[in-house]
């Protein structure tokens, strides 16, 4: 009987339920959403303009590689 005891003191206990780690999830994620520091209006159309002007550059470019290379493989088979 003495095993009985032992064995059921050894057991390790069952973690809280499920739901309690959900709750503090959520309470960690909106404190950390608070630290968030959100751009300004001014700062969203900089970088948004910012990033349009790269796309341009970088299909420009791209368009440029593509006429080149089409007219290599052209003059390569002839076609």
């Amino acid at each position: 009987m003495a095993k009985d005891a032992a064995a059921v003191k050894a057991k390790p206990k069952k973690e809280k339920k499920s739901s309690g780690k959900f709750s503090r999830f959520f309470k960690d994620l909106k404190s950390e959403v608070k630290k968030v520091v959100w751009p300004n209006k001014k700062q969203v159309k900089n970088n948004t303009l910012v990033v349009l002007g790269f796309m341009a550059v970088a299909a420009v470019f791209l368009w440029i590689i593509d006429g080149i290379l089409g007219l290599i493989v052209h003059l390569i088979f002839g076609a």
